[in-house]
């Protein structure tokens, strides 16, 4: 009972601090658009609101903002889901063996440098403009996280543990299934977490072609008319979303990791 007692309150204390930046910005976000009273440049929060009611309504570029928003989270959970599978199978093998490691090490870092609109453009080439080259863009952009962050949870597992298992009889990959991803999965979760937020913010990229429907097609769009509000909006969308999204992976992480951050 006192343990619930004390909790309480340290709960109640953490979302108002939370609350804090966030009442902050709002009141400084009308102070700032009433002082430079340019819709254009600096829409206020009224605006935003009643365009998020009329596009929750009537819709943007005949979709409404569920639906805009519904298919971008399609393409970003397909893209980060073959991102990831290609990114823990790549830093597994680059953890594991050596030579591997050497050969695609740099060809990892080198992809992970790139901007998405630099190859984007390439695979509009090879795959045209529809579904395929944004689920490439956000797969590609997803897998070098996952790689290295895997690669390097990999490399450092407990050798001591990896010796036991061994002497007990287990084969290579039964020490790599049982004993080394086991200790490497909450730095793998890391990555899978930086993976889907780097994939998320490339969907405005992806979408800059034949985005609609689309929340990233969406701004983009209305960057090109310059509705402001419309934009605010989509960034709104997007930021929420993604912390939504986030939460969740929080959440499996501490079903499937109970042990991380306890000695």
């Amino acid at each position: 009972m006192t343990a619930a007692v004390q909790t309480a309150p340290r709960a109640t204390r953490a979302w108002g601090l939370r609350l804090v930046p966030i009442v902050t910005l709002g009141v400084l976000w009308q102070v700032t658009a009433t002082l430079m009273h340019n819709p254009a440049f600096i829409p206020a929060p009224a605006a935003v609101w009643h365009r998020l009611v009329q596009t929750s309504t009537d819709g943007y570029s005949g979709h409404t903002l569920i639906e805009h928003l519904g298919v971008s989270l399609r393409r970003i959970l397909i893209g980060s889901a073959i991102g990831v599978a290609g990114g823990l199978l790549a830093g597994v093998v680059m953890g594991t063996v050596t030579w591997v490691r050497v050969v695609a090490e740099p060809v990892v870092t080198f992809v992970r440098a790139l901007p998405p609109l630099a190859y984007f453009s390439l695979f509009i080439i090879w795959f045209g403009i529809d579904e395929t080259p944004k689920l490439w863009l956000l797969s590609i952009a997803a897998l070098p996280p996952v790689a290295v962050a895997t690669a390097s949870a990999v490399g450092s597992a407990p050798a001591a543990l990896v010796e036991a298992v061994r002497a007990l009889g287990a084969g290579r990959w039964e020490a790599v299934r049982d004993v080394v991803l086991p200790s490497a999965l909450p730095e793998i979760f890391t990555g899978i977490r930086l993976a889907v937020g780097i994939a998320y913010s490339s969907v405005v990229a992806a979408e800059t072609i034949n985005g609609v429907p689309g929340i990233g097609g969406m701004v983009r769009d209305a960057q090109r008319y310059s509705q402001t509000d419309v934009v605010v909006l989509g960034l709104f969308a997007i930021g929420l979303s993604g912390l939504a999204i986030d939460g969740v992976l929080r959440l499996i992480e501490q079903r499937l990791i109970p042990w991380r951050g306890r000695s």
